[in-house]
């Protein structure tokens, strides 16, 4: 079994990748600054003496080296970020502490202590609004917000520093995920987790457009998996990766999964399009197959479903 240091343990996706390394008998020290995460998403790992909570912020110089030096793990899972595409526009050098001085300060501290693997939050958001679906890893790289340059910034510092310091990186680009833990409230959640509070609360959802756009949503679940297994199986090389699942879902899909759960609450109203919104988005998933043997197993229903059904 194997240590791994988290950043963002508390968030999202930190938090579910944390209680799956956990399950799978690894020891973890997560590392959060509570910015955006809550302590209560580690509700189950705090109770495990696998798991250690330090509230740090990695992007202060310093607190990577100091952990990695005492913790010495055998990789690190760095999910800590700026994840507001809105907040990197509003506030750029926020950003560039948050998304790209941080993962320096990552690696820097793997080279220093000899980590074995990093594995990088990375996002589809490198691929800008491509129209040439489904999008594979070789598509352009042409970000249209600061959020995405960061991310592509922050690949090319983690794959350039690998090759000097001997470190196996993964990079991650996350597509469409959402699931349990998701705050809605949030400027920059998802649109099922905004969905999900609507239905809630009794109230008709809106949707921007006809209903018809599609997105490649992803369960939380897999993502925590694919982090694990990238993080954890052995002879994995460098590279890069989307995470999805390759199947197209129309925000009408969507509304109908939720109307059969809550069949008193009215229709969705629209709205006219929103400028700059992507009409369509789907990933390829072959490299994420072929490299860590990791496809996606749950479906969007089923996991709708379990978001529901775990309020």
């Amino acid at each position: 079994m194997a240590k791994i240091l988290v950043t963002g343990a508390a968030g999202f996706i930190g938090s579910h990748t944390t209680d799956l390394l956990i399950a799978g008998g690894h020891t973890v020290l997560g590392v959060d600054n509570l910015r955006t995460g809550r302590r209560s998403n580690l509700e189950r790992a705090l109770r495990s003496p696998s798991f250690r909570l330090t509230e740090a912020d990695v992007s202060e110089p310093g607190v990577m080296a100091a952990l990695v030096s005492e913790f010495r793990p055998g990789a690190v899972i760095h999910l800590a970020a700026l994840v507001s595409v809105q907040e990197s526009i509003s506030d750029p050098a926020l950003n560039q502490r948050l998304n790209v001085t941080a993962t320096q300060f990552v690696a820097d501290a793997a080279a220093a202590q000899g980590t074995k693997r990093i594995v990088f939050a990375s996002s589809a958001a490198i691929y800008g609004d491509t129209t040439d679906l489904p999008i594979a890893e070789e598509s352009a790289a042409q970000p249209i917000s600061p959020y995405g340059e960061a991310k592509l910034a922050s690949e090319q510092l983690l794959l350039a520093r690998s090759e000097a310091a001997g470190f196996t990186v993964r990079c991650h680009r996350y597509f469409n995920v959402f699931g349990p833990r998701q705050d809605p409230a949030s400027p920059y959640s998802g649109v099922i987790s905004i969905f999900d509070r609507r239905y809630r609360d009794g109230k008709p959802v809106t949707i921007f457009g006809d209903g018809r756009q599609t997105r490649d949503f992803i369960s939380v679940h897999d993502v925590a998996r694919a982090n694990v297994v990238a993080a954890t199986v052995p002879n994995i090389t460098t590279g890069t990766a989307n995470i999805c699942t390759g199947q197209a879902t129309s925000l009408l899909d969507i509304v109908s999964v939720f109307a059969a759960y809550y069949p008193k609450v009215a229709g969705p109203r629209f709205a006219p399009a929103r400028a700059g919104d992507i009409i369509h988005s789907l990933g390829r998933p072959d490299r994420a197959r072929s490299e860590l043997n990791f496809e996606a197993k749950v479906s969007v229903a089923d996991a709708l479903g379990e978001l529901i059904r775990s309020g």
